[in-house]
């Protein structure tokens, strides 16, 4: 006899199914380096979708301007066994009377809302006087799609290219722990446990420091800087040789080579393979959230890492239009969003050249998008407006400026940023940087009004716009 719990599940697995085929389904993905805020967006967009249609404030998304959103409800989600997205806790912690920014993404989560409107297109009008959209919301780290050309390497190619990342400004420095530790291992040797597992906590924590110290997000593997589930487990325990040359011509199955050499091939099978089969591969709509203003803050060489990470990751995302067939059994992202995260951390007359900067970063992928006829958007976007736009004085002239609350202080400051380069920055630029980037502490507001924001309702028509006619 099928319990009810079954029954539950095999009834929705069919509705989603339907929906599907019938287009009224969305898997919306949200990805982005460390710090782009992903998590406030994510809260912000469900909080806004939330409120329903008498207090909304997006006048860009037409649904709402035509009068046609009629609400949204969190409804349980499809998958049991992934983590859920923490709505409830984040909202909570933007809304409080001392609001703090939401806990950052650490590993895949989701959560689903049904979206109630009026349909505009003859056809629905015609079936029903009000349609309905199931939306699925998945949260993962961009970083995690940095392992994929793991796939096209061996381990010995792997150790060469850590290698020659060492010969980088500040790297060798910050792994001389790591070095020293390593130096000390025979690698044809049998393999002592403990010794791999003190050199992997070395090399963890030298990639640690790479992103909190020269600010890099180009760091492999991806998920030992974010493990997620896997914290701790011993598929973690492994690094690259990288003090000398690798010979494994007459090597033994006990050695430490071989133990390297065995995980290295685990973590592509079971952790790079598997997310990509399990997750992404399921997408139908992306947004990725790219912070460039702390970059352009810390130098030249955090910028030239993250431009490489965002190309990387561009590489990543599989494209093509969705028809009958292919939205069942094998969907692709057919609409993506670029978007420049914290536009309120810059000056308005500052978005236009935000905007074509990361406009510059994209445009390889841009290309591919294009080719395959896929629609896609850059905008720049603050999903919590944490600023307000006033005056100061700088270099004896008057000037549009910030005025916020300085995030490690919570002190109200007002400040003109400086201009943001509307080109991928030279040398020049380097030179004479004048950009002074803060970070900010959310605003405080009103429990029964919507967050404030630049441009989210843009960001929603662009994803969802063409799914609610």
């Amino acid at each position: 006899m099928v319990s009810k719990a079954t029954f539950s599940n095999l009834h929705r697995s069919a509705k989603d199914l339907v929906d599907r085929s019938l287009d009224r389904h969305v898997r919306l993905a949200v990805t982005g380096l460390s710090r782009a805020g992903k998590t406030a967006f994510i809260t912000a967009l469900v909080d806004h979708l939330l409120q329903g249609p008498v207090h909304h404030q997006l006048p860009l998304w037409s649904v709402a301007r035509d009068g046609r959103f009629l609400g949204a409800k969190k409804v349980p989600q499809a998958h049991f066994h992934i983590p859920s997205f923490k709505f409830e806790q984040n909202i909570n912690s933007l809304r409080a009377d001392q609001p703090v920014w939401p806990e950052p993404t650490a590993g895949v989560s989701e959560i689903r809302l049904k979206i109630k409107y009026r349909p505009d297109s003859l056809l629905w009008r015609n079936l029903s006087q009000t349609a309905e959209l199931t939306l699925d919301i998945i949260d993962y780290p961009g970083e995690w799609l940095l392992d994929l050309p793991l796939l096209h390497m061996s381990y010995e190619q792997w150790s060469e290219q850590m290698a020659q990342s060492l010969t980088q400004p500040g790297r060798a420095e910050l792994a001389k722990n790591w070095l020293n530790l390593g130096a000390q291992l025979d690698l044809h040797g049998a393999y002592d446990e403990l010794q791999i597992a003190q050199i992997s906590q070395a090399y963890t924590q030298y990639l640690h420091e790479c992103k909190a110290q020269l600010g890099l997000h180009h760091i492999q593997p991806g998920r030992f800087v974010l493990p997620g589930e896997l914290a701790g487990a011993p598929l973690l325990a492994f690094f690259p040789y990288v003090w000398g040359e690798i010979n494994s011509d007459h090597d033994n199955k006990d050695s430490a080579l071989s133990m390297l050499s065995a995980r290295f091939e685990q973590y592509k099978e079971h952790v790079v393979k598997r997310f990509y089969q399990q997750h992404f591969v399921h997408f139908d709509r992306q947004i990725v959230l790219l912070d460039c203003l702390t970059p352009l803050n810390t130098g030249r060489q955090s910028f030239e890492d993250m431009q490489t990470a965002v190309e990387q990751i561009m590489q990543s995302f599989q494209y093509g239009q969705s028809g009958f067939l292919r939205r069942l059994f094998a969907p692709k992202i057919d609409r993506i969003v670029f978007a420049a995260s914290k536009a309120d951390h810059v000056t308005p007359d500052q978005h236009e050249n935000l905007l074509a900067l990361v406009d510059k970063l994209v445009v390889n992928g841009q290309r591919e998008v294009a080719f395959s006829g896929i629609e896609s958007h850059c905008i720049a976007l603050a999903a919590v407006k944490s600023t307000q736009v006033g005056n100061v004085n700088y270099q004896g002239k008057p000037h549009v400026a910030l005025t916020g609350r300085q995030l490690d202080t919570s002190e109200l400051l007002s400040l003109y940023p400086g201009e943001v380069p509307a080109d991928l920055p030279q040398a020049a630029f380097w030179q004479k940087q004048g950009f002074d980037f803060v970070n900010f502490a959310p605003p405080v507001v009103a429990s029964n009004l919507p967050l404030p924001h630049i441009r989210m309702d843009l960001a929603i028509e662009h994803l969802l716009g063409d799914k609610l006619l």
